[in-house]
C-alpha cells in the first residue's frame, strides 16, 4: 500500500515549487542580490539536482537523468559565481514536473518494505527518510525563492 502521506507531500512541496516559479522572467531568474550569489534559477535547478539524487536515483538505483553538467551547475559542490553557461528556467521546470511524475509514480507503487530499507547503513537512514529529507531541502528553498521574488520586485518598482 502507498504511503499517503510521503505521496501527499511529493505533491503539495513539488506543487508549490512549481507554482511560485510559474510566473519567474527570464531576467528575474538569473537575479542575485549584491552579496548573495544564488539566483532563482540556482535554487530551482538545485531542487532538481538534490531530489535527484535523495529520491530517484535512491528508490531505482539508477542513474541521475538530468542533463550533462546539472551536477555541477546546481548541486550541493557547485559554485554559482563561477557558472557562465545557465540553462534556461522553463527547461528546468520541465524537468521538476517530469521529476515530479517519476517520484508521484516511484511512491505511489513502492511497498512498505522499500521505503523501509536501509540506503545509507552508516547513519541507518531510509530509503523513505531520503526522500523526506530531499523534500524538506526544496521546502527551504522555496523560501529563499520567495525571498528573491520579493527583493527583485522591490528592487524592480519604481516609487
Amino acid at each position: 500500500m502507498a504511503d499517503e502521506t510521503l505521496l501527499m507531500l511529493v505533491r503539495e512541496i513539488r506543487g508549490k515549487t512549481l507554482k511560485q516559479l510559474a510566473d519567474v522572467g527570464p531576467e528575474q531568474a538569473r537575479f542575485a542580490p549584491a552579496g548573495l550569489v544564488n539566483s532563482v534559477l540556482w535554487h530551482a535547478g538545485h531542487i532538481l539536482v538534490v531530489n535527484e539524487h535523495l529520491g530517484v536515483v535512491a528508490a531505482t538505483h539508477g542513474t541521475p537523468s538530468y542533463p550533462a553538467g546539472y551536477f555541477e551547475t546546481f548541486s550541493w559542490k557547485s559554485a554559482p559565481a563561477t557558472v557562465t553557461d545557465w540553462p534556461e528556467l522553463r527547461d528546468v521546470i520541465k524537468l521538476l514536473e517530469e521529476q515530479k511524475a517519476k517520484l508521484e509514480h516511484f511512491v505511489a507503487g513502492a511497498p512498505e518494505e522499500v521505503l523501509a530499507g536501509v540506503t545509507d547503513p552508516a547513519r541507518g537512514r531510509t530509503l523513505r527518510y531520503s526522500i523526506l529529507h530531499g523534500l524538506h531541502d526544496e521546502a527551504g528553498h522555496q523560501g529563499e525563492i520567495h525571498l528573491l521574488k520579493k527583493l527583485w520586485t522591490k528592487q524592480n518598482t519604481p516609487i
